[in-house]
């Protein structure tokens, strides 16, 4: 990214270095790598549409390899 203000700077390694320690924690939670929790999850997609005067929200369908990685990750309330 071609940033010149030093706030865009602040902002963007704010945002990287975030995205860095929740790849750590999933890694460390799941104990598998990073690749393949990207490669499981990615297809994970929730699908909300209108039907006639409704709207509804589809959740995805969710594979085995990907509910073991979600379950090992700690909830709000386990914490």
């Amino acid at each position: 990214m071609f940033h010149r203000t030093r706030d865009a700077i602040e902002a963007h390694l704010t945002v990287v270095f975030t995205a860095l320690g929740v790849a750590r924690f999933m890694q460390d939670a799941s104990g598998q790598s990073l690749k393949k929790i990207i490669t499981t999850l990615r297809p994970l997609r929730e699908f909300t549409g209108i039907i006639g005067d409704q709207e509804n929200t589809f959740a995805p369908a969710i594979p085995p390899a990907a509910r073991k990685i979600l379950n090992a990750l700690p909830t709000a309330q386990s914490r």
